[in-house]
């Protein structure tokens, strides 16, 4: 009998993860709601503002990403244990909620799917459908880029958006999933290698790359497996580390291989042409059903990885 309560008891920490990853299932991004990456996203703005001019800019950006970094760990780490300490389901029910707001699978899917509906409809559509969840310029791109595009993104943001922010948790808590989630906006603001950002983002984007190294690869293993593909494993070996990020590359060729497809090429960024290798040989046409075989990898990945924050949450915490 001790034994079972006792297992409940750490069972009962798995709960608030639950909670919030159904959450987001279910909701998404709701448009309007208050969201703390929009909190992340002004401070960074303010801090590049005031500190991105004269000299020494590596060094103040580098300053500035650690200092928002050990910030967010320590806040979040004494809201949970205040909370906890005055009235312990208070302390869940954060967790719950920093958890919703953490991932991003339910959102991720609707707008790739909504790319896709749109640039069936019309060119110019799906250029500005896709723009949303691409950093390139989109005003040229052919309905073939705009599905490519929407796909690689998927992929990519597999791993940045849910299974990153899972791997994080199941290490260290909220704390480490919001530390991420900062490390990531960072990353998406300041991280460019163009004049403005190269020096200042530096530090940034080296912290986005070193938090993304096991996430990326465990992605696109989770990607293989969960659609019965492990054999294409020398595939991901091989067109993985091709791409220009250290990690990106991992989980786009993932699925480059189940869907036996090309991605990358070269693409615009900040009216700037920028050469990206191929991943993947087959240049074929993009269709609907590779967007829904993509959508069905993608929740199953995420389920796959869910499964394991819960078993690993069990077991250190």
């Amino acid at each position: 009998m001790y034994y079972w309560i006792h297992q409940s008891f750490y069972m009962a920490k798995v709960v608030p993860f639950i909670g919030g990853w159904l959450a987001d299932r279910l909701l998404g991004d709701p448009e309007g709601w208050p969201h703390p990456v929009v909190g992340f996203g002004k401070v960074i703005s303010l801090g590049e503002k005031t500190m991105n001019k004269g000299d020494n800019r590596a060094l103040k950006g580098g300053i500035m990403a650690l200092v928002l970094v050990i910030g967010t760990y320590l806040i979040c780490e004494r809201i949970l244990y205040l909370a906890g300490y005055f009235y312990p389901p208070l302390s869940s029910l954060l967790v719950g909620i920093g958890v919703f707001y953490c991932l991003a699978g339910k959102t991720l899917i609707k707008e790739v799917k909504a790319v896709f509906e749109a640039v069936d409809r019309s060119t110019e559509e799906g250029r500005k459908q896709v723009g949303r969840i691409v950093g390139r310029d989109t005003s040229g791109l052919s309905p073939q880029e705009i599905r490519a595009a929407a796909l690689e993104t998927l992929a990519e943001n597999l791993s940045d958006g849910v299974i990153a922010p899972m791997f994080w948790f199941a290490l260290l808590g909220l704390p480490g999933m919001m530390v991420y989630k900062m490390v990531n906006t960072l990353d998406s603001m300041i991280g460019y290698k163009n004049d403005r950002y190269f020096e200042f983002g530096q530090i940034a984007a080296r912290l986005d790359d070193l938090a993304n190294y096991i996430p990326a690869r465990l992605t696109a293993w989770l990607m293989l497996a969960v659609s019965g593909n492990l054999n294409k494993q020398g595939f991901v070996k091989r067109f993985g580390p091709a791409h220009a990020s250290p990690n990106s590359g991992y989980p786009e060729s993932a699925l480059a291989a189940i869907l036996n497809c090309r991605f990358g090429g070269t693409h615009d960024y900040f009216g700037k042409p920028v050469e990206k290798p191929y991943i993947g040989t087959n240049e074929r046409p993009f269709t609907t059903e590779d967007m829904l075989i993509a959508i069905n990898i993608n929740s199953n990945t995420e389920l796959a990885m869910g499964l394991i924050v819960c078993l690993v949450s069990t077991i250190i915490h």
